[in-house]
């Protein structure tokens, strides 16, 4: 009983700096995240509903509505990704975001993702 000791003051301070370097990156990292999430939704929710003659043009202007009303302002549908339209629509989604994180440190995601639309038609 006479050596038990409870945490020391250094060993609470790096308990408390841990924690708040996890907060700091779950905080930058989330809503990237979060809206990529949305715009896969979106992407899928249209290429199902879509007539399969839509235009590329088309399917961008209806996606680009659909972003402005889900409240994802950061990113416009042409910048993120490519409509093309041979042996069905196609979109292909590549881009990435840059977060500073602390001081001249930056956080990088990298989204990339294909769709096709019979196959999301099949799902």
């Amino acid at each position: 009983m006479r050596h038990q000791q409870g945490a020391s003051y250094i060993g609470v301070l790096f308990a408390i700096v841990g924690f708040a370097f996890l907060a700091k990156v779950a905080i930058a990292v989330w809503a990237p995240y979060f809206d990529d999430r949305m715009v896969d939704g979106e992407i899928e929710a249209l290429l199902k509903s879509a007539p399969a003659n839509i235009t590329p043009e088309q399917f961008r202007q209806q996606m680009g509505q659909r972003l402005a009303m889900n409240n994802i302002r950061d990113l416009t549908f042409d910048g993120i990704a490519k409509v093309i339209n041979t042996d069905g629509l196609q979109v292909h989604k590549n881009y990435e975001i840059r977060k500073n994180f602390i001081m001249n440190i930056d956080l990088v995601m990298k989204f990339e993702k294909e769709f096709d639309q019979s196959t999301v038609k099949a799902k």
